[in-house]
């Protein structure tokens, strides 16, 4: 009875629908992401190393340690956030906590070795091209994940609210 006096039914339908927004605008971001990859290289390792190190024949300056600083500095940020929030929302789910471990370190250390890789790409050596399309694949993979299990969870606790 006090669930509706409050109107605690309310604002949980409140917030499961703000988060389903979030989650819709976290789902263009994970779009955006591919699609400015595949803009710049393409899943191999010949265009990472293009991409990060220069190439002659295509008029490609190598990236310089401002450019990759300046990147790093706002993906560092930026991605702690958005892994910090899925994570987060992904905790108020019913999936067992060693699963909500596993994914939380595996999403994190994917966005930290995403952003490592083209730094050893470029100053380390290109062979490093492998790990950057393994660290994007994971990342891109962990980040899905996290969108679909947060809304399937949400979804089904608006079902359970109805």
């Amino acid at each position: 009875m006090r669930f509706f006096v409050t109107g605690e039914q309310n604002r949980q339908l409140l917030i499961n629908s703000l988060i389903l927004m979030f989650l819709a605008y976290v789902a263009l971001l994970w779009i955006s992401n591919g699609l400015m990859y595949f803009h710049k290289m393409n899943l191999t390792p010949e265009s990472v190393v293009s991409y990060y190190s220069g190439n002659e024949q295509e008029f490609n300056e190598p990236k310089s340690y401002q450019s990759l600083l300046e990147v790093s500095h706002f993906h560092l940020f930026a991605m702690g956030m958005l892994v910090l929030t899925l994570t987060h929302l992904m905790l108020m789910t019913s999936l067992p906590t060693l699963m909500k471990v596993w994914i939380s370190a595996i999403v994190y250390a994917a966005a930290i070795a995403d952003e490592a890789a083209g730094w050893l790409v470029r100053y380390v050596d290109p062979a490093f091209a492998y790990f950057k399309i393994a660290a994007f694949l994971l990342l891109e993979t962990s980040l899905f994940l996290l969108i679909v299990i947060v809304s399937l969870s949400l979804i089904e606790s608006r079902r359970q609210l109805r």
